[in-house]
């Protein structure tokens, strides 16, 4: 029962990869690939360059969830928990709906590698997704006043009628301000209890048998949302800026692959495009990595920003970023199955407790 439950659990997901797998073939219809392979080779040993962002990225948002933990834990070691970054990423990013598999295997991990409290892990890992996406608000909100006019200009092209930066600036700030509420509400230090009670009004007598001996679990852990009430919020401040910080660096890696292809872009208008693809690629969150959404989507903006030969041009920049995912994402497999992780352990050290 519990097999046929997970399989029909990871549905959406196996239909998110077949549509990315579907747009991704639509989109090598539609590119000069031997030109884009051509592009790709001139660039040479500076290639390596494309790599860094991504390592900063990783380290920044590590401080950053160093800081959102509740306050009486002190002294994280920052390079056990940049490898469960790391970890707990490459699963989100890779798996159909691997966000469900990825974040889990948070609290699991810190309790193993570091030795944290479980609640108190959990609790961290809700703050650290909230604030991320208060984050990506903010990100937005500032690409879409930087690049305003360019959004503008490309708005018919690309979306069919006009207004493309002003619905960029609402759908930051809308963004910005829905996680920011949440965060608020989780910070009360009741969510987690509640959110027990409305479980238990499911008519299954053997789900509210796991529940009734999980409920210490979901005290516990409002117990550790609850301290953060009374302590400075300097720390999550920076920790804000932290996260900012992280996003800027997918605009940072766009702007050095088109650099190193010799694309003529100004950073404002790549900068502008990565807000708005960002923003698409959250909308199809059960796609892993947006997987052709994306891809598609930059061609579009190239396309309609002039950029000349985008079809070539366009498809060196997808496949340049596509194979440093790859290549992340392979280093991140490596340390996850060198460190001895698998991906059910989070939901097996579930099942063993009860």
């Amino acid at each position: 029962m519990f097999l046929k439950q997970k399989k029909s659990n990871n549905l959406p997901g196996y239909a998110g990869l077949l549509l990315g797998v579907c747009l991704i073939i639509y989109l090598f219809s539609q590119i000069d690939l031997e030109g884009a392979i051509g592009r790709i080779l001139s660039i040479g040993f500076s290639s390596v360059l494309i790599l860094m962002p991504f390592l900063v990225l990783h380290v920044v948002e590590t401080f950053a969830w160093i800081k959102v933990f509740p306050p009486g834990i002190t002294r994280i070691p920052f390079f056990p928990l940049l490898r469960i970054q790391l970890i707990a990423e490459t699963v989100s990013m890779t798996l159909p709906a691997g966000v469900a598999v990825g974040e889990p295997l948070r609290p699991y991990l810190c309790n193993r590698f570091i030795g944290l409290p479980v609640p108190e892990s959990v609790a961290s890992v809700a703050v650290r997704k909230l604030m991320l996406g208060a984050a990506q608000g903010l990100y937005t909100v500032i690409g879409a006043f930087a690049g305003y006019g360019f959004l503008q200009m490309v708005s018919r092209r690309v979306i069919g009628f006009e207004g493309l930066g002003l619905l960029m600036v609402i759908s930051g700030l809308a963004v910005f301000l829905l996680f920011m509420v949440f965060l608020l509400l989780l910070l009360n230090g009741k969510v987690a209890g509640q959110i027990h009670q409305f479980l238990m009004l499911v008519p299954f007598r053997r789900v509210k048998a796991w529940l009734l001996e999980k409920e210490s679990g979901f005290l516990d852990t409002d117990q550790a949302l609850n301290s953060y009430r009374g302590f400075p919020s300097g720390g999550r401040l920076l920790a804000m800026f932290y996260y900012v910080l992280a996003w800027f660096m997918l605009t940072a890696e766009s702007y050095i692959i088109l650099s190193l292809l010799g694309v003529e872009i100004s950073f404002y208008q790549i900068f502008a495009i990565d807000i708005a693809l960002a923003m698409l690629r959250s909308l199809f969150f059960f796609i892993p990595s947006g997987l052709g959404v994306q891809d598609l989507g930059y061609l579009l903006f190239f396309q309609a920003l002039g950029i000349h030969d985008f079809a070539a041009d366009g498809a060196a920049f997808v496949l340049l970023r596509r194979f440093k995912e790859v290549l992340w994402y392979s280093f991140g497999y490596g340390v996850m199955f060198l460190s001895g992780v698998h991906l059910g352990d989070a939901q097996l050290e579930g099942n063993d407790e009860s």
